[in-house]
């Protein structure tokens, strides 16, 4: 790629920052224009229903690049800059303000944004989502401050803002009308697992139990459930799933279902034109199937990794899903895939009672997924163990005298 070629990212996100970096870092000299719609720089989002939201962290901390980075590598950082169109035809982005930037390749990270209820109330004052930089600190403030927080929705988001609350000493009730927290991720018995662990920390639960309409005069007051019960709320927090941010890649034509549809390159149909991160559904050879995954290092993977494709160096991004949580003395690392109606076996090692465990999802002896809880530098021996796909001892892998290591061969 030529001095004279230029790549514009949309998103500056994540998996936009590390692309950018990816580039320079590979050696290309062309033109690199990164457009953001919030006014932050790119900043990486576990802090903010972690570190930064408990007021551990310093907003600093979550940045992806010091803030002379951009310059210093000749990166155009523009923030505060919304993409409203894609011209293919003229490979050009149309700004909200109506500049036009030319392209030679253009990459989209434009992530996903949280579903929104459309229950009654639910444009009242008071009623959270977490997604930037801004609801992190408006919803750090608002827990700070104490009193009463219904969380709609027993996600990951869910479960770490409940947890946060319960540090800024908030009473907190969760709502989730599945039978268990994370039911469509870990399965009832791990959601279970997570249910005491927050039941522990003084957190109510009501499964099975959704919200129905939110009261309030100038702000939020209370939340009533779909069992009638009224729920009384100085703060509602809402976290019930994310859309990618497909509509600039509908609106040109691109291919999109579940996401702007990719290839193992991360390549769209169109050959100029790229995706990345949370909104990006790719295809992933490993598994055979095309996967789309919202977490931190998926976007950090992938933007390291078109980085490459997009100069012609690239190779098949295969990884296998990883992410991470944090709930009070709970920490947790997941690698795998599972397929929710899939039927697996689980295998433990360790102690679930002192809450220091793995636990394996074995279908037909191979291992397709695992986690770890509070037991660490094990997740890339997990991850070894599932990339090899070949059956283990299911005694074995449940002793932990036996080495993980030792069991990735077979």
């Amino acid at each position: 790629m030529s001095k004279q070629r230029s790549v514009v990212i949309v998103g500056a996100s994540l998996a936009g920052a590390k692309a950018a970096e990816g580039l320079r870092n590979a050696g290309f000299d062309g033109r690199i224009v990164l457009l953001g719609a919030e006014p932050e720089r790119p900043y990486e989002r576990p802090p903010l229903s972690k570190g930064f939201l408990l007021g551990k962290e310093p907003r600093e901390k979550a940045y992806v690049h010091p803030e002379s980075f951009y310059a210093d590598h000749g990166i155009e950082l523009r923030t505060s800059t919304t993409v409203t169109a894609i011209h293919r035809d003229r490979h050009e982005v149309e700004c909200a303000d109506g500049e036009r930037i030319g392209y030679d390749t253009l990459l989209l990270a434009t992530g996903a944004s949280p579903i929104r209820l459309s229950l009654p109330g639910a444009d009242l004052p008071g009623i959270h989502y977490l997604r930037t930089m801004a609801d992190s600190a408006a919803l750090r403030e608002t827990l700070q401050r104490g009193g009463q927080v219904v969380v709609v929705g027993g996600g990951w988001i869910g479960l770490e803002v409940a947890a946060a609350a319960r540090h800024h000493g908030c009473d907190v009730t969760i709502l989730e009308p599945l039978p268990a927290p994370l039911y469509r991720v870990l399965g009832k018995e791990l959601g279970d697992f997570y249910a005491q662990v927050h039941r522990d920390h003084g957190v109510e639960l009501r499964l099975g139990v959704g919200a129905s309409e939110f009261r309030g005069t100038e702000r939020v007051e209370a939340v009533v459930a779909n069992d009638g019960t009224v729920l009384p709320a100085d703060a509602v927090v809402v976290g019930v799933g994310a859309r990618p941010n497909t509509q600039l890649a509908e609106a040109a034509g691109l291919p999109v279902e579940g996401g702007v549809l990719v290839d193992e390159f991360l390549r769209t149909a169109d050959p100029d034109i790229f995706a990345a991160g949370d909104v990006a559904n790719a295809h992933n050879p490993f598994y055979g199937r095309r996967v789309r995954v919202e977490h931190w290092a998926n976007a950090q993977d992938q933007g390291s990794a078109v980085a490459h494709s997009i100069l012609g160096k690239g190779e098949p991004f295969a990884k296998i899903p990883y992410f991470y949580s944090d709930q009070y003395d709970v920490g947790m690392e997941y690698s795998g895939l599972l397929d929710p109606e899939g039927k697996y076996d689980l295998v433990y090692r360790g102690d679930v009672a002192s809450r220091e465990f793995c636990v394996f999802w074995v279908r037909d002896g191979v291992v397709v997924a695992g986690m770890n809880v509070n037991v660490w530098d094990v997740h890339p021996d997990i991850r070894a163990l599932i990339k090899s796909g070949k059956p283990v001892d299911t005694a074995k892998l449940a002793d932990p005298q036996v080495p993980l290591s030792s069991l990735a061969g077979g």
